[in-house]
């Protein structure tokens, strides 16, 4: 069962952390001063420093995430935008990291594995399918390198990484049922770090098996286990877990993506919920069928120009123009 005033109690600690704790101001200061280090840098086409451009991707990003925050989770809005941004950085950090696997092949890296499945799916559900088959390559290119480091523990991300990959008919090292078993065993026979994949996902498991259900009652089962076992870990905000971080506790992707996914195939789905996680602003945004892209942010941009211009070897440069 779940402690409803314990949970009602986390929201409020995860919704004042944006408040009280990361204020909006101290955000942007930081992302002005990053910005004014990139104008520098790209100005005098100091290709021996770029990879200070990678590493301030983060406080664009970290601003980006402010701004989503303020225009859902505290004002109660539709407006994603911040969210969308986000990933978008994500999506160069992958692109711009790509670039230095020579020069510096040991560099920590501005995103996790997690933040990589998390801005797939999403890119699936916007309906920005080129961005979205650039990021897969990527991943599955680098799966298991230095790259894409999937040594993951949380359940929800294989649930995610399975049901996106049976949904678009694709695979990763040659299956897309039982992945996280599958890359563990290969992982091990490779000798490469396997140690925090799960054995089981829990609940997930059951779901993987019949996400595809044209029993409507069986999917609002399913999706209330899956809210229930969101909403235990998500009350323990603030500990190290799956779903206690402040950037997406409460944000429950994991299931408006398997909505977005049976709608996408014509199955029927749940018109409404009667929980408290599934009625949270972030829960509650509403996507199109193809969403806008986002302005550009100008730094991120600045960014993208340099890399383009002085790397012909560089991702995007194969592809044209992106998020237009």
């Amino acid at each position: 069962m779940i402690n409803q005033k314990k949970l009602e109690m986390a929201f409020k600690k995860y919704s004042k952390n944006f408040v009280d704790g990361i204020k909006f101001e101290d955000v942007k200061d930081k992302y002005n001063v990053s910005r004014r280090k990139i104008e520098k840098i790209v100005e005098q086409n100091e290709t021996e420093k770029d990879h200070i451009l990678l590493i301030n991707l983060s406080k664009i990003s970290s601003y980006h995430l402010s701004l989503w925050k303020n225009d859902v989770l505290i004002s109660g809005g539709n407006n994603a935008e911040g969210l969308k941004n986000m990933q978008k950085v994500l999506f160069y950090q992958c692109m711009g990291q790509d670039l230095y696997t020579s020069r510096y092949p040991g560099m920590i890296l501005g995103y996790t594995f997690r933040e990589v499945v998390l801005t797939l799916v999403h890119f699936a559900m916007y309906g920005w399918e080129k961005e979205e088959n650039i990021l897969y390559d990527f991943m599955t290119h680098h799966f298991g390198e230095h790259l894409i480091d999937a040594n993951e523990e949380d359940r929800h991300i294989w649930f995610l990484l399975e049901l996106y990959l049976q949904y678009r008919n694709k695979t990763i090292m040659g299956t897309n049922k039982k992945l996280h078993l599958a890359v563990k065993n290969k992982f091990k026979e490779a000798e490469l770090r396997c140690g925090s994949i799960p054995e089981d996902l829990n609940i997930y498991d059951e779901v993987l098996e019949r996400w595809s259900t044209g029993d409507l009652e069986e999917i609002e089962h399913l999706i209330s286990i899956m809210s229930q076992y969101h909403s235990a870990l998500a009350s323990e905000i603030g500990q190290l877990g799956e779903f206690g971080d402040f950037g997406y506790g409460f944000y429950p992707f994991e299931i408006l993506f398997l909505i977005h996914v049976r709608k996408q195939l014509g199955l029927p789905v749940p018109t409404q919920f009667d929980n408290f996680l599934m009625n949270t602003p972030e829960a509650k945004m509403v996507f199109r069928e193809r969403e806008p892209y986002p302005e550009w942010d100008p730094v991120l941009q600045m960014i993208d120009q340099f890399y383009r211009k002085n790397y012909p070897e560089y991702i995007p440069n194969k592809h044209g123009e992106l998020f237009q």
